[in-house]
């Protein structure tokens, strides 16, 4: 079997602003070597913080936000970025439905 047939579907866990800048990385390479995976980034705690201080327009469009944190830190995010209730059960929902958990 060859390791290239398998459809991937990878989901990043970044809590933190250095975690946010180690997904993204992560993310790229992935896709580089990988262009048919799918890749979200769940992003909550200090993590969504970095996201909206510092775009990064390579990688935004794979972030999901925590609407908890944000909501918490009094933030709104913006029309780019997309959101989920809450990054805890997104990340059990996801995993459940076969996603790969990689923490950043």
């Amino acid at each position: 079997m060859n390791v290239n047939d398998l459809s991937l579907r990878i989901l990043i866990h970044a809590p933190s602003g250095t975690s946010l800048a180690r997904a993204r990385n992560n993310a790229l390479n992935i896709l580089r070597e990988r262009p048919d995976a799918l890749v979200h980034i769940v992003v909550n705690a200090d993590g969504v913080r970095a996201a909206l201080e510092t775009s990064h327009p390579e990688t935004d469009m794979l972030l999901l936000a925590c609407a908890n944190t944000l909501s918490n830190i009094g933030a709104v995010a913006p029309a780019a970025l997309q959101t989920v209730p809450s990054a805890a059960i997104a990340l059990v929902t996801m995993q459940q439905d076969g996603w790969t958990y990689i923490r950043a």
